[in-house]
């Protein structure tokens, strides 16, 4: 991760870092705790935007405030039939479209993400198996859906 918290900082637009009083505040708002890789980010720092920094970046991981259940992000209720219960937002893709992760399941210590789609949430395409595996690919797609592409990336 130190790697490529690095390079967000030196060629993307950062948020400031998250204290450990905001992730214990936010950790006890949700109920779930940061796996390794989220944390290391957010006390790097709290969201940033990749590749351009306007209200239309295609990658906005989100700040520890605007995390939310996506069921209420892209449904605009928290009732279990518009989703499960254990999907937050992490990355505003735009239109209410977001990158979500599944704090249900936490393989290998980390919580994978997927791809949620406003027009067909609940139903979920995986994107990666940990933030850092997101991050990674993120950082070398060009601004683009890496998991929409039939272009293996490299790395």
């Amino acid at each position: 991760m130190e790697s490529l918290l690095a390079e967000v900082s030196r060629l993307h637009f950062p948020g400031h870092p998250a204290t450990l009083a905001q992730i214990a505040a936010f950790e006890t708002r949700v109920g779930w705790k940061l796996d390794e890789d989220l944390r290391a980010f957010y006390l790097h720092c709290n969201g940033c935007d990749l590749f351009v920094s306007s209200p239309d970046t295609r990658f906005r991981v989100l700040p520890l405030e605007q995390i939310m259940r996506a069921r209420v992000a892209i449904r605009g209720n928290d009732r279990d039939e518009t989703g499960a219960a254990s999907l937050y937002t992490l990355v505003d893709m735009q239109d209410s479209d977001y990158l979500v992760l599944d704090v249900a399941r936490c393989d290998s210590g980390h919580y994978p993400l997927f791809d949620a789609w406003h027009e067909t949430f609940p139903e979920l395409v995986p994107v990666a198996s940990s933030f850092g595996e997101f991050l990674k690919k993120a950082l070398c797609s060009g601004n683009q859906a890496f998991w929409l592409s039939s272009e293996p990336l490299e790395g």
